[in-house]
């Protein structure tokens, strides 16, 4: 039985403030969180919410503002210390430790011990099995974490939150690799901690899971504190409103493009236990949305036409022209790009400017007896991080300190500094504010109006509807279904995505 919020907030801040030099990063953090609520925090990126999170974890020192803990004034110096107060955060980029087991990155640091001193790890087993059973996650507790999906790392990340019984819990974009069933068990765990008297802080771009879910929502917007409120007391468009300055008038611009001939051609692609006769087409001017649950296999087969992975039999072929398998150079100098879904690990160099970034993949065409400079590097990332709205105070500033968010478009500006013909994009506003999702889409478009092919893979059902001409639908490695546009609706798209594919009868492309 929910239980109502207290009165007294279990942690308050007021006025914080945080600045790395010259870049304030927050002028000011206001937030009350009450036990037996689950609070949103919603902005734009570069609103100051990640700095927040960091301060009360114990990353970040404020440099000025008053943080309480159930009334008394704290000041975290370590996240040990914010762990000790019962504060536990779900960071929106999983940091599993890959060689380590399931169980060892769960318990890491404070692994039970049993006579003599040694690891119990039977006691860690148990443990992990049940909390496994509590969140509906079937996993092998000893398997290592390396080649775990992105959803399946974030639930393990959920597990070991839950496991530290932490009064204050943070998810900071949890939901944002996780299929429809796995949200819905989030989200009924989320309610259960809630009702257990815990305070929880729900942070998402997803306006339908925040008002599903949260029952009071603050909005921020460039650092500062804009309002809070409860969830019933507001609707989307008015924190979209407060979020951006502005109202966003058209998330899904999408404009009336002339179809020309096939530029990807892809025939009976297999990989064995991955995926199968895998055919579809992307035409000049085309946005083709490659729809299906979490696992169905859409981001193997995207790998698998640039060349990243290997595939048995099948062919692709770019403008009639047969691209040779596991050849990532050979499918880039026919004219495609791929932005990887995993932009941390596949897409960026985290150690590296944003302009070395954006660089990384047209060298050749920049270099001068062969050297590039750094103004080169330069001269070539600024126009697209200006088109993107790269939020940072200089193209020198290094990629991994950016908001996620900013570091999805510096991967997307990378790409498209390679003037493509047929772009495909995996996951393309996964982590970014609904301003920035606006702006995406409508270069996405306008890319399709000048003849560009795009191959948009998309969790967000709303998304690839409004965007996509046509929407291929996958089920456990199969397409199920070929939808165009004007017939393309949830229903159906839902229905080929969670249908057997030797029951779901193939729509006309």
């Amino acid at each position: 039985m929910k239980r109502s919020p207290s009165t007294e907030p279990l942690l308050a801040l007021s006025g914080v403030t945080k600045a790395f030099g010259a870049v304030v990063a927050l002028r000011d953090g206001t937030l009350a969180l009450h036990p037996g609520s689950i609070h949103a925090l919603v902005g734009e990126n570069g609103a100051g919410k990640s700095t927040i999170v960091k301060i009360i974890a114990g990353l970040y020192r404020r440099d000025g503002g008053d943080i309480r803990l159930a009334g008394s004034p704290v000041d975290f110096t370590s996240t040990a210390e914010a762990k000790a107060a019962g504060i536990a955060v779900i960071y929106q980029e999983p940091t599993l430790f890959p060689d380590l087991s399931v169980t060892e990155n769960i318990f890491m640091g404070r692994q039970p011990r049993g006579r003599f001193g040694r690891i119990d790890r039977t006691r860690m087993r148990i443990e992990t099995e049940a909390l496994f059973a509590r969140l509906g996650l079937r996993m092998d507790p000893e398997r290592t974490a390396d080649g775990l999906s992105i959803a399946d790392q974030q639930m393990i990340e959920i597990a070991k939150a839950i496991s530290l019984d932490a009064q204050i819990l943070i998810m900071d974009e949890p939901t944002a690799a996780l299929s429809g069933i796995e949200v819905d068990r989030l989200f009924d765990v989320a309610r259960a901690l809630r009702d257990e008297g815990r305070a929880l802080v729900f942070i998402s771009h997803r306006f339908d899971e925040v008002f599903a879910l949260c029952d009071t929502i603050t909005v921020m917007r460039d650092g500062s504190y804009i309002s809070t409120r409860a969830i019933t007391e507001t609707d989307p468009d008015s924190v979209v409103a407060e979020m951006v300055g502005r109202e966003i008038t058209e998330l899904f611009p999408k404009l009336e493009t002339t179809i020309g001939d096939p530029l990807l051609e892809v025939t009976s692609l297999t990989s064995p236990g991955i995926f199968s006769d895998i055919s579809f087409t992307v035409r000049a001017g085309e946005i083709v949305g490659l729809a299906g649950l979490v696992g169905a296999g859409r981001s193997e087969v995207a790998r698998a036409i640039f060349g990243v992975d290997d595939y048995q039999s099948g062919e692709v072929r770019l403008t009639g022209t047969r691209i040779r398998k596991s050849a990532p150079t050979a499918a880039m100098r026919a004219g495609l790009a791929l932005v990887p879904e995993d932009r941390r690990k596949q897409g960026l160099v985290l150690d590296e400017s944003v302009a070395r970034n954006t660089a990384a993949v047209i060298l050749d065409s920049i270099a001068r007896l062969g050297l590039v400079t750094a103004r080169a590097e330069q001269r070539a990332a600024r126009p697209w991080a200006e088109q993107l709205e790269v939020k940072t105070t200089a193209l020198s500033t290094l990629a991994g300190t950016l908001s996620g968010g900013n570091q999805q478009k510096v991967v997307l500006g990378k790409w498209l500094a390679t003037n493509p013909r047929v772009l495909i994009i995996d996951e393309p506003t996964r982590g970014i504010d609904v301003g920035t999702k606006s702006e995406v889409h409508r270069l996405l478009s306008t890319l399709a109006s000048q003849g560009m092919a795009v191959l948009m893979i998309s969790s967000e059902l709303p998304e690839v509807l409004g965007m996509a001409d046509r929407v291929v639908v996958m089920r456990e490695g199969r397409i199920t279904a070929t939808i165009d546009r004007a017939e393309a609706t949830p229903e159906n798209v839902m229905r080929a995505a969670t249908q057997t594919p030797s029951t779901q009868t193939e729509q006309a492309a």
